[in-house]
């Protein structure tokens, strides 16, 4: 990105939203200078400006939960700009995943669901807590492989023979089953995505 096209307001200050790059939602709206831009730029990883103490800082300098910076954007007016990056743990000091996890939350935005999985299921990996199906299903591949065909092919008889809301639960089933699988071999929905990504512009 070419930081000269960028328009600083009269505190020498940009917006800068941070979007994750696998899931797509937001994770905070900070504000960068010429200073933090440059600095986010040369390293690749987020830099801001604190309004409150008047000084730059690195995401992540002291809890290690930094960003590495795969894309920025600028907004049509050239005065806001959009981080999209990979972040190691969550975004906000709180702890959550997102700093924007107040207010009208329920039910969470479809986009939201699916990353939302995939943080349980990376919990339940790490955890391994006891009665729990997903930690069984990621103990034994064997059984998750056999889940994952036993329900594609009840969505796909749903599909034949079944009502629309039939096939939206069976459908529902082959995403956790699939997202499961992935898990256990580190992989995650948005690996399958850069492939089909990859094969759109083939």
């Amino acid at each position: 990105m070419d930081a000269a096209v960028v328009k600083f307001d009269e505190r020498g200050l940009v917006p800068c939203i941070v979007q994750d790059f696998s899931s797509g939602e937001v994770l905070t709206l900070a504000y960068m200078n010429a200073q933090s831009l440059a600095l986010t730029q040369e390293t690749g990883e987020t830099h801001f400006f604190s309004r409150s103490r008047q000084q730059l800082w690195h995401k992540g300098e002291s809890s290690g939960h930094v960003q590495r910076v795969r894309a920025l954007r600028y907004d049509c007016d050239e005065d806001a700009l959009l981080a999209i990056v990979e972040a190691v743990g969550p975004a906000c000091h709180t702890g959550e995943h997102s700093c924007f996890y107040r207010g009208d939350t329920e039910p969470p935005a479809p986009f939201e669901v699916l990353p939302e999985l995939e943080r349980t299921i990376a919990s339940r990996k790490a955890e391994s807590p006891d009665g729990s199906y997903t930690a069984a299903l990621l103990a034994d591949p064997g059984f998750i492989g056999a889940k994952v065909q036993e329900e594609a092919e009840e969505v796909a008889r749903a599909a034949r023979e079944e009502s629309d809301d039939r096939v939206a639960n069976e459908a529902a089933d082959v995403l956790y089953h699939l997202s499961v699988l992935l898990a256990s071999r580190s992989l995650t929905l948005a690996d399958a995505g850069r492939v089909l990504d990859g094969r759109r512009r083939s």
